[in-house]
Protein backbone atom coordinates (compact mmCIF):
# COMPACT_ATOMS: atom_id res chain seq x y z
CA UNK A 1 0.00 0.00 0.00
CA UNK A 2 1.42 3.40 -0.99
CA UNK A 3 1.67 6.37 0.92
CA UNK A 4 -1.33 8.03 -0.40
CA UNK A 5 -3.26 5.16 0.32
CA UNK A 6 -2.45 4.86 3.72
CA UNK A 7 -3.31 8.78 4.02
CA UNK A 8 -6.73 7.66 2.29
CA UNK A 9 -7.40 5.29 4.48
CA UNK A 10 -6.31 7.09 7.63
CA UNK A 11 -8.81 9.90 6.71
CA UNK A 12 -11.38 7.65 5.93
CA UNK A 13 -11.59 6.25 9.01
CA UNK A 14 -10.99 9.64 11.13
CA UNK A 15 -14.35 10.95 8.87
CA UNK A 16 -16.26 7.66 9.84
CA UNK A 17 -15.43 8.41 13.93
CA UNK A 18 -15.81 12.25 13.65
CA UNK A 19 -18.28 12.68 11.10
CA UNK A 20 -21.20 14.11 11.96
CA UNK A 21 -24.07 11.12 13.54
CA UNK A 22 -26.31 11.90 10.19
CA UNK A 23 -23.26 10.98 8.04
CA UNK A 24 -22.20 8.61 9.75
CA UNK A 25 -25.79 6.90 9.73
CA UNK A 26 -26.27 7.53 6.09
CA UNK A 27 -28.16 4.49 4.45
CA UNK A 28 -25.81 2.38 2.48
CA UNK A 29 -28.78 0.61 0.92
CA UNK A 30 -32.55 0.97 0.01
CA UNK A 31 -33.21 -1.44 2.65
CA UNK A 32 -31.69 0.86 5.21
CA UNK A 33 -33.73 4.05 4.65
CA UNK A 34 -36.14 4.89 7.18
CA UNK A 35 -38.95 6.17 5.99
CA UNK A 36 -40.37 6.74 2.19
CA UNK A 37 -41.91 3.41 2.14
CA UNK A 38 -44.50 4.62 -0.37
CA UNK A 39 -41.35 5.09 -2.88
CA UNK A 40 -38.65 2.56 -1.61
CA UNK A 41 -41.04 -0.20 -0.02
CA UNK A 42 -41.39 -3.30 -1.64
CA UNK A 43 -42.88 -2.35 -4.90
CA UNK A 44 -42.37 1.22 -4.50
CA UNK A 45 -41.99 2.94 -7.80
CA UNK A 46 -38.18 4.25 -7.24
CA UNK A 47 -37.06 0.64 -6.12
CA UNK A 48 -38.53 -0.62 -9.16
CA UNK A 49 -36.93 1.51 -11.47
CA UNK A 50 -33.42 1.16 -9.19
CA UNK A 51 -33.67 -3.09 -9.27
CA UNK A 52 -34.57 -3.01 -13.21
CA UNK A 53 -31.87 -0.58 -13.94
CA UNK A 54 -34.43 1.42 -15.52
CA UNK A 55 -34.00 4.89 -13.71
CA UNK A 56 -35.69 8.13 -15.75
CA UNK A 57 -34.97 11.84 -14.76
CA UNK A 58 -36.60 12.96 -11.64
CA UNK A 59 -37.23 15.02 -9.34
CA UNK A 60 -37.20 14.54 -5.55
CA UNK A 61 -39.32 17.01 -3.71
CA UNK A 62 -39.84 17.38 -0.04
CA UNK A 63 -38.89 19.02 3.42
CA UNK A 64 -35.40 18.66 4.50
CA UNK A 65 -34.02 15.86 6.39
CA UNK A 66 -36.43 13.60 4.80
CA UNK A 67 -33.63 11.62 2.67
CA UNK A 68 -33.63 13.53 -0.86
CA UNK A 69 -29.79 13.36 -1.34
CA UNK A 70 -29.27 9.90 0.10
CA UNK A 71 -31.95 8.35 -1.67
CA UNK A 72 -30.26 10.22 -5.08
CA UNK A 73 -27.26 8.58 -4.46
CA UNK A 74 -28.85 4.94 -3.56
CA UNK A 75 -30.54 5.08 -7.25
CA UNK A 76 -27.57 5.66 -9.14
CA UNK A 77 -25.50 3.11 -7.00
CA UNK A 78 -27.96 0.24 -7.36
CA UNK A 79 -27.70 0.70 -11.28
CA UNK A 80 -24.88 0.74 -13.81
CA UNK A 81 -24.84 3.74 -13.76
CA UNK A 82 -22.28 6.29 -13.12
CA UNK A 83 -22.73 9.40 -10.72
CA UNK A 84 -22.20 13.14 -11.00
CA UNK A 85 -23.11 15.77 -8.34
CA UNK A 86 -23.47 19.62 -8.81
CA UNK A 87 -24.68 21.71 -5.84
CA UNK A 88 -27.44 24.59 -7.04
CA UNK A 89 -25.55 26.99 -4.30
CA UNK A 90 -22.27 26.58 -5.53
CA UNK A 91 -22.36 25.58 -9.34
CA UNK A 92 -22.98 27.76 -12.49
CA UNK A 93 -23.55 27.26 -15.94
CA UNK A 94 -19.83 26.62 -16.69
CA UNK A 95 -20.06 23.47 -14.32
CA UNK A 96 -22.99 22.23 -15.56
CA UNK A 97 -21.79 22.15 -19.62
CA UNK A 98 -18.38 20.18 -18.14
CA UNK A 99 -20.75 18.05 -16.25
CA UNK A 100 -23.33 17.03 -19.64
CA UNK A 101 -19.82 16.96 -21.35
CA UNK A 102 -18.23 14.51 -19.26
CA UNK A 103 -21.24 12.47 -19.39
CA UNK A 104 -21.18 13.13 -23.39
CA UNK A 105 -18.00 11.40 -23.48
CA UNK A 106 -18.72 8.14 -20.69
CA UNK A 107 -21.61 7.32 -23.11
CA UNK A 108 -19.61 8.00 -26.68
CA UNK A 109 -16.81 5.91 -25.27
CA UNK A 110 -18.03 3.36 -22.61
CA UNK A 111 -21.92 3.26 -23.29
CA UNK A 112 -22.14 4.60 -19.95
CA UNK A 113 -24.90 6.54 -18.76
CA UNK A 114 -24.83 8.84 -15.79
CA UNK A 115 -26.98 10.24 -13.20
CA UNK A 116 -26.76 13.75 -12.63
CA UNK A 117 -27.45 14.74 -9.58
CA UNK A 118 -28.47 18.60 -8.84
CA UNK A 119 -28.96 19.50 -5.16
CA UNK A 120 -31.02 22.51 -4.58
CA UNK A 121 -32.44 22.30 -8.30
CA UNK A 122 -34.60 25.32 -7.42
CA UNK A 123 -31.81 27.76 -6.90
CA UNK A 124 -30.70 26.74 -10.28
CA UNK A 125 -31.32 30.44 -12.71
CA UNK A 126 -33.68 30.39 -15.78
CA UNK A 127 -30.57 29.73 -17.91
CA UNK A 128 -28.98 27.14 -15.47
CA UNK A 129 -31.94 24.97 -15.82
CA UNK A 130 -32.64 25.67 -19.71
CA UNK A 131 -28.66 24.39 -20.30
CA UNK A 132 -30.06 21.01 -18.77
CA UNK A 133 -33.06 20.45 -21.29
CA UNK A 134 -31.47 19.39 -24.66
CA UNK A 135 -28.80 16.99 -22.40
CA UNK A 136 -31.96 14.98 -20.43
CA UNK A 137 -34.15 15.52 -23.66
CA UNK A 138 -31.75 13.48 -25.82
CA UNK A 139 -30.72 10.94 -22.78
CA UNK A 140 -27.36 11.96 -21.84
CA UNK A 141 -28.33 12.60 -18.70
CA UNK A 142 -30.39 10.77 -16.30
CA UNK A 143 -31.40 14.37 -14.10
CA UNK A 144 -32.29 13.72 -10.25
CA UNK A 145 -33.03 17.07 -8.71
CA UNK A 146 -33.75 17.68 -5.34
CA UNK A 147 -35.57 20.78 -3.79
CA UNK A 148 -37.26 21.88 -0.64
CA UNK A 149 -38.99 24.21 -2.34
CA UNK A 150 -42.24 23.58 -4.63
CA UNK A 151 -41.34 22.73 -8.26
CA UNK A 152 -43.97 24.18 -9.75
CA UNK A 153 -43.23 27.70 -8.71
CA UNK A 154 -39.51 27.53 -8.90
CA UNK A 155 -38.57 24.62 -11.71
CA UNK A 156 -39.26 25.72 -15.59
CA UNK A 157 -42.11 23.98 -16.90
CA UNK A 158 -40.12 22.54 -20.19
CA UNK A 159 -37.76 20.95 -17.67
CA UNK A 160 -40.58 19.87 -15.19
CA UNK A 161 -42.13 18.07 -18.48
CA UNK A 162 -39.21 16.06 -18.79
CA UNK A 163 -38.90 14.53 -15.34
CA UNK A 164 -41.25 12.84 -13.09
CA UNK A 165 -41.95 14.09 -9.93
CA UNK A 166 -41.59 12.45 -6.48
CA UNK A 167 -42.87 13.55 -3.40
CA UNK A 168 -41.00 12.53 0.01
CA UNK A 169 -42.98 12.92 2.79
CA UNK A 170 -41.79 14.05 6.58
CA UNK A 171 -40.63 11.01 8.67
CA UNK A 172 -43.46 9.69 10.35
CA UNK A 173 -43.34 9.10 14.70
CA UNK A 174 -42.38 5.11 13.92
CA UNK A 175 -39.71 6.39 11.07
CA UNK A 176 -38.26 8.77 13.44
CA UNK A 177 -38.37 6.71 16.68
CA UNK A 178 -36.20 4.02 14.78
CA UNK A 179 -34.12 6.46 13.75
CA UNK A 180 -33.60 8.01 17.20
CA UNK A 181 -32.67 4.70 18.51
CA UNK A 182 -29.96 3.93 16.09
CA UNK A 183 -28.55 7.38 16.68
CA UNK A 184 -28.85 6.39 20.45
CA UNK A 185 -26.88 3.00 19.66
CA UNK A 186 -24.07 4.86 17.80
CA UNK A 187 -23.84 7.20 20.36
CA UNK A 188 -23.56 4.61 22.91
CA UNK A 189 -26.12 6.91 25.46
CA UNK A 190 -29.93 5.16 26.29
CA UNK A 191 -32.96 7.15 26.74
CA UNK A 192 -36.16 6.07 28.00
CA UNK A 193 -39.85 6.26 26.32
CA UNK A 194 -40.04 9.46 27.80
CA UNK A 195 -36.68 10.99 26.43
CA UNK A 196 -37.41 9.28 23.15
CA UNK A 197 -40.85 11.16 22.61
CA UNK A 198 -39.46 14.71 23.50
CA UNK A 199 -36.76 14.09 20.76
CA UNK A 200 -39.47 12.35 17.96
CA UNK A 201 -41.46 15.82 19.06
CA UNK A 202 -38.61 18.31 18.31
CA UNK A 203 -37.77 16.72 15.05
CA UNK A 204 -40.72 18.03 12.92
CA UNK A 205 -40.38 14.97 10.50
CA UNK A 206 -36.36 15.95 10.19
CA UNK A 207 -34.47 13.10 10.39
CA UNK A 208 -30.87 15.15 10.07
CA UNK A 209 -32.77 17.78 12.57
CA UNK A 210 -33.40 14.16 14.56
CA UNK A 211 -29.53 12.88 14.90
CA UNK A 212 -28.31 16.28 15.33
CA UNK A 213 -30.22 16.76 18.17
CA UNK A 214 -29.83 12.91 19.69
CA UNK A 215 -26.06 13.83 18.19
CA UNK A 216 -25.78 17.45 21.19
CA UNK A 217 -27.86 15.82 23.55
CA UNK A 218 -25.28 13.07 23.95
CA UNK A 219 -22.40 15.37 24.16
CA UNK A 220 -24.06 17.10 26.93
CA UNK A 221 -24.68 14.24 29.05
CA UNK A 222 -21.25 12.63 28.38
CA UNK A 223 -20.00 16.03 29.66
CA UNK A 224 -21.94 15.95 33.11
CA UNK A 225 -21.62 12.14 33.71
CA UNK A 226 -18.88 10.98 35.93
CA UNK A 227 -16.04 8.63 33.69
CA UNK A 228 -17.04 5.45 34.05
CA UNK A 229 -21.15 5.41 34.23
CA UNK A 230 -23.41 4.88 31.86
CA UNK A 231 -24.73 7.68 29.65
CA UNK A 232 -28.14 8.22 29.82
CA UNK A 233 -30.32 10.88 28.07
CA UNK A 234 -32.42 12.83 30.09
CA UNK A 235 -34.96 15.59 29.28
CA UNK A 236 -32.63 18.25 30.33
CA UNK A 237 -30.26 17.27 27.58
CA UNK A 238 -32.65 17.58 24.63
CA UNK A 239 -33.93 20.84 25.80
CA UNK A 240 -30.78 22.41 25.69
CA UNK A 241 -29.78 20.72 22.33
CA UNK A 242 -33.00 22.03 20.68
CA UNK A 243 -32.72 25.38 22.22
CA UNK A 244 -33.67 27.93 19.84
CA UNK A 245 -35.25 26.00 16.93
CA UNK A 246 -35.73 27.39 13.77
CA UNK A 247 -38.68 26.16 11.46
CA UNK A 248 -38.13 25.61 7.60
CA UNK A 249 -40.49 27.33 6.12
CA UNK A 250 -40.45 26.84 2.04
CA UNK A 251 -42.83 29.16 -0.48
CA UNK A 252 -45.46 26.62 -0.57
CA UNK A 253 -45.60 26.20 2.77
CA UNK A 254 -45.46 30.30 3.18
CA UNK A 255 -48.95 29.53 1.48
CA UNK A 256 -49.93 26.44 2.98
CA UNK A 257 -49.76 28.00 6.52
CA UNK A 258 -51.21 31.19 5.52
CA UNK A 259 -54.14 29.43 4.21
CA UNK A 260 -54.53 27.63 7.24
CA UNK A 261 -54.28 30.65 9.39
CA UNK A 262 -57.51 32.67 7.11
CA UNK A 263 -59.56 29.53 7.00
CA UNK A 264 -59.05 28.88 10.63
CA UNK A 265 -60.27 32.89 12.23
CA UNK A 266 -62.56 32.49 9.32
CA UNK A 267 -63.96 29.20 11.04
CA UNK A 268 -64.09 30.76 14.04
CA UNK A 269 -61.45 28.87 15.81
CA UNK A 270 -59.24 31.24 17.75
CA UNK A 271 -56.92 28.55 18.84
CA UNK A 272 -55.93 27.07 15.61
CA UNK A 273 -55.72 30.93 14.61
CA UNK A 274 -53.44 31.50 17.30
CA UNK A 275 -50.90 28.28 16.36
CA UNK A 276 -50.70 29.24 12.64
CA UNK A 277 -49.95 33.00 13.04
CA UNK A 278 -47.33 31.65 16.08
CA UNK A 279 -46.49 29.01 13.48
CA UNK A 280 -45.61 32.13 10.81
CA UNK A 281 -43.93 34.14 12.74
CA UNK A 282 -41.27 31.06 14.24
CA UNK A 283 -40.29 30.61 10.91
CA UNK A 284 -39.62 34.66 10.09
CA UNK A 285 -42.98 35.12 8.44
CA UNK A 286 -43.38 39.37 8.62
CA UNK A 287 -45.60 40.54 11.04
CA UNK A 288 -47.01 43.09 8.35
CA UNK A 289 -48.23 39.86 5.64
CA UNK A 290 -49.92 38.35 8.90
CA UNK A 291 -51.33 42.17 9.41
CA UNK A 292 -52.53 42.53 5.98
CA UNK A 293 -54.15 39.50 5.97
CA UNK A 294 -56.12 40.44 8.58
CA UNK A 295 -57.30 43.37 7.37
CA UNK A 296 -58.46 42.00 4.61
CA UNK A 297 -60.56 39.15 6.03
CA UNK A 298 -62.11 41.82 8.12
CA UNK A 299 -64.36 42.90 5.37
CA UNK A 300 -63.82 39.71 3.37
CA UNK A 301 -64.95 37.36 5.93
CA UNK A 302 -66.73 39.31 9.00
CA UNK A 303 -67.80 42.82 7.39
CA UNK A 304 -70.96 44.17 8.41
CA UNK A 305 -71.46 41.71 10.91
CA UNK A 306 -68.75 42.97 13.15
CA UNK A 307 -68.22 46.15 11.82
CA UNK A 308 -65.73 47.13 14.77
CA UNK A 309 -63.28 44.20 13.54
CA UNK A 310 -61.94 46.11 10.68
CA UNK A 311 -61.11 48.78 13.02
CA UNK A 312 -59.50 46.19 15.42
CA UNK A 313 -57.34 44.77 12.47
CA UNK A 314 -56.03 48.31 11.19
CA UNK A 315 -55.22 49.17 14.97
CA UNK A 316 -53.09 45.15 14.78
CA UNK A 317 -51.59 46.84 11.54
CA UNK A 318 -50.35 50.35 12.78
CA UNK A 319 -49.18 48.30 15.79
CA UNK A 320 -46.61 46.34 14.05
CA UNK A 321 -45.37 49.60 12.40
CA UNK A 322 -45.00 51.17 15.87
CA UNK A 323 -44.19 48.63 18.17
CA UNK A 324 -42.54 45.90 16.12
CA UNK A 325 -41.66 42.36 16.98
CA UNK A 326 -41.90 40.67 19.49
CA UNK A 327 -44.28 43.27 21.37
CA UNK A 328 -46.47 43.35 18.43
CA UNK A 329 -47.37 39.79 17.97
CA UNK A 330 -49.24 40.37 21.40
CA UNK A 331 -51.09 43.09 19.27
CA UNK A 332 -51.66 40.61 16.44
CA UNK A 333 -53.00 37.95 18.71
CA UNK A 334 -55.16 40.16 20.12
CA UNK A 335 -56.78 41.08 16.77
CA UNK A 336 -56.40 37.33 15.30
CA UNK A 337 -58.51 36.51 18.66
CA UNK A 338 -61.19 39.10 17.94
CA UNK A 339 -61.38 38.18 14.25
CA UNK A 340 -62.22 34.58 14.95
CA UNK A 341 -64.45 34.91 17.58
CA UNK A 342 -66.50 37.85 15.44
CA UNK A 343 -70.14 36.73 14.11
CA UNK A 344 -68.89 35.95 10.13
CA UNK A 345 -70.66 37.47 6.84
CA UNK A 346 -69.39 37.45 3.87
CA UNK A 347 -71.37 39.22 2.48
CA UNK A 348 -69.76 42.76 1.83
CA UNK A 349 -67.76 40.40 -0.33
CA UNK A 350 -70.71 39.00 -2.33
CA UNK A 351 -72.20 42.69 -2.62
CA UNK A 352 -68.86 44.03 -4.26
CA UNK A 353 -69.03 40.89 -6.66
CA UNK A 354 -72.43 41.67 -7.93
CA UNK A 355 -71.59 45.56 -8.22
CA UNK A 356 -68.57 44.45 -10.08
CA UNK A 357 -70.13 42.17 -12.98
CA UNK A 358 -73.03 44.57 -13.65
CA UNK A 359 -69.80 47.21 -13.60
CA UNK A 360 -68.26 44.61 -16.08
CA UNK A 361 -70.77 43.14 -18.10
CA UNK A 362 -73.94 45.01 -17.14
CA UNK A 363 -75.09 47.56 -19.67
CA UNK A 364 -73.34 50.69 -19.89
CA UNK A 365 -75.06 54.00 -17.80
CA UNK A 366 -74.82 57.64 -17.19
CA UNK A 367 -75.09 59.18 -13.79
CA UNK A 368 -79.07 60.81 -13.54
CA UNK A 369 -78.54 63.87 -13.85
CA UNK A 370 -79.95 64.61 -10.07
CA UNK A 371 -76.18 63.18 -8.78
CA UNK A 372 -74.57 65.29 -11.24
CA UNK A 373 -72.41 67.31 -9.45
CA UNK A 374 -73.21 71.12 -9.72
CA UNK A 375 -70.78 72.89 -7.90
CA UNK A 376 -68.93 74.51 -10.63
CA UNK A 377 -69.67 77.56 -12.88
CA UNK A 378 -72.34 76.54 -15.33
CA UNK A 379 -73.41 72.99 -14.30
CA UNK A 380 -76.79 74.54 -13.47
CA UNK A 381 -77.19 75.96 -16.96
CA UNK A 382 -76.98 72.27 -18.34
CA UNK A 383 -79.34 71.02 -15.46
CA UNK A 384 -76.77 69.44 -13.43
CA UNK A 385 -78.20 68.82 -10.09
CA UNK A 386 -81.55 69.73 -10.57
CA UNK A 387 -84.24 67.78 -8.74
CA UNK A 388 -81.48 66.49 -5.64
CA UNK A 389 -82.87 66.25 -2.21
CA UNK A 390 -80.94 66.55 0.25
CA UNK A 391 -81.22 64.00 2.90
CA UNK A 392 -80.28 66.19 6.38
CA UNK A 393 -83.22 68.52 5.56
CA UNK A 394 -85.81 65.42 6.19
CA UNK A 395 -86.11 64.50 9.95
CA UNK A 396 -85.80 60.86 9.12
CA UNK A 397 -82.21 61.46 7.55
CA UNK A 398 -83.45 59.62 4.50
CA UNK A 399 -85.09 60.90 1.13
CA UNK A 400 -86.78 58.34 -1.56
CA UNK A 401 -85.17 59.14 -4.66
CA UNK A 402 -83.06 56.85 -7.29
CA UNK A 403 -79.34 56.75 -6.72
CA UNK A 404 -78.67 53.76 -8.99
CA UNK A 405 -78.44 54.49 -12.79
CA UNK A 406 -82.14 54.01 -14.68
CA UNK A 407 -80.71 51.05 -16.22
CA UNK A 408 -80.08 49.07 -12.64
CA UNK A 409 -83.12 50.30 -11.03
CA UNK A 410 -84.32 47.86 -7.97
CA UNK A 411 -80.79 45.83 -8.12
CA UNK A 412 -79.87 45.02 -4.80
CA UNK A 413 -76.59 44.10 -4.01
CA UNK A 414 -75.90 44.08 -0.62
CA UNK A 415 -78.47 41.90 1.45
CA UNK A 416 -77.69 41.25 5.23
CA UNK A 417 -77.09 37.73 6.53
CA UNK A 418 -78.50 36.66 9.89
CA UNK A 419 -75.09 36.98 12.00
CA UNK A 420 -74.27 39.83 13.83
CA UNK A 421 -75.19 43.35 13.45
CA UNK A 422 -76.03 42.83 9.79
CA UNK A 423 -80.14 42.21 10.44
CA UNK A 424 -80.08 45.00 12.73
CA UNK A 425 -78.38 48.03 10.31
CA UNK A 426 -80.81 46.59 7.61
CA UNK A 427 -83.77 46.71 9.71
CA UNK A 428 -83.22 50.34 10.53
CA UNK A 429 -82.53 51.15 6.56
CA UNK A 430 -85.83 49.53 5.98
CA UNK A 431 -87.54 51.43 8.58
CA UNK A 432 -86.05 54.52 7.18
CA UNK A 433 -86.77 54.22 3.37
CA UNK A 434 -90.32 52.31 4.54
CA UNK A 435 -89.20 49.47 2.85
CA UNK A 436 -90.73 45.60 3.89
CA UNK A 437 -88.67 43.66 6.13
CA UNK A 438 -87.69 40.16 5.32
CA UNK A 439 -84.81 39.51 7.96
Amino acid sequence: MTPADLFETAARERLTRQAPLAARLRPRTLDEVVGQDHLVGPGGPLRVLCEQDRLVSLLLWGPAGTGKTTLARLLAAGTSMRFTALSATSSGVKDTREAIEAASRALGEHASRTALFIDEVHRFSTSQQDVLLPAVEEGIVVLIGATTENPFFEVNAPLMSRMTLFRLRPLDEGALRELAGRGATAEGVSMDEDVTSLVVSTADGDARALLGTVEVAAALARARTEAGAPLELVAADVERARDGRLLHQGRDEHYDQASAFIKSVRGSDPDAALYWMARMLEAGESPRFIARRLVVLASEDIGMADPASLSVATAAAHAVEFVGLPEAALNLAQATVHLALAPKSNRVTAALGAAQRDVREGPRTMVPTHLRGSNYSGAASIGHGDGYRYPHEDPRGWVDQQYLPSELEGHRYWEPSAHGEEPERDRWHRDASGAPHDV
